[in-house]
């Protein structure tokens, strides 16, 4: 039996967010190896470099999984797939779900074709603040400081990242 490590992932939404983002969510927590165990509030940015588009949606989860990073990333299709997610050539284009693991307990590195951690939790707010919400404690090497403390660098306002009221989803 393979150990379960932790691992992060964030899930967007910018099209029926209040469907798709609790419907992926009880997907993952669905699958063999994955165990699903916090869950963020919502928050809502606006779309990046697409004035006009639907606001996004974003959780974080923190997982406990026996699946390896390419393992969980077919995963993750699996589910975009079953919530109508199209791959475009526009990575910011309005979608139904997105689900992208950004960090990977004991991984540094390019893994089937995606940079873990990914670089982005440091420049933006709509990833950082979530995660710093289900695993404020951790540290990866490449940042050299807490998710807590990268969310509290960010100025929300300005960024237009704000905590949706209500329970979340966990």
């Amino acid at each position: 039996m393979t150990t379960p490590r932790r691992a992060l992932v964030v899930l967007g939404s910018s099209i029926a967010p209040e469907k798709n983002l609790p419907a992926a969510v009880a997907r993952l927590a669905a699958c063999p190896g994955i165990e699903v165990i916090a869950v963020s509030g919502v928050y809502e940015s606006p779309p990046l470099d697409r004035p006009g588009d639907p606001w996004f949606h974003n959780v974080a989860l923190a997982l406990e999984t026996t699946l390896s990073p390419a393992d969980l990333r077919r995963e993750f299709r699996a589910v975009e797939a079953l919530l109508g997610r199209v791959r475009s050539g526009d990575p910011y284009a309005p979608r139904p779900i997105d689900v992208d693991l950004v960090a990977f307990e004991g991984v540094e590195g390019e893994v089937a074709g995606t940079r873990l951690p990914d670089p982005d939790i440091a420049k933006r707010a709509y990833l950082a603040v979530p995660l710093a919400e289900v695993a404020p404690d951790w540290v990866d090497a490449s940042f050299g400081r807490s998710l807590r403390e990268i969310a509290a660098g960010f100025d929300l306002a300005a960024e237009q990242v704000r905590r949706l009221p209500g329970p979340g989803l966990g």
